[in-house]
């Protein structure tokens, strides 16, 4: 599932930040700024997120 993050009612797919959740990873960015974590690194982030820690 890939899910992009755009700001306001204008959205260019390629230079808004998306989520894509793969089998084996989640990848979190942009063309050339990105970030890979594994499934499990993923679901401490959320975690945080969701506790408010981040």
């Amino acid at each position: 599932m890939k899910v992009v993050l755009c700001i306001g009612d204008f959205c260019i797919p390629s230079k808004c930040p998306a989520v894509d959740v793969q089998d084996d990873k989640v990848i979190i960015g942009e063309k050339d700024n990105i970030c890979t974590l594994t499934p499990e690194q993923f679901n401490i982030l959320k975690e945080k997120i969701k506790n408010n820690e981040i």
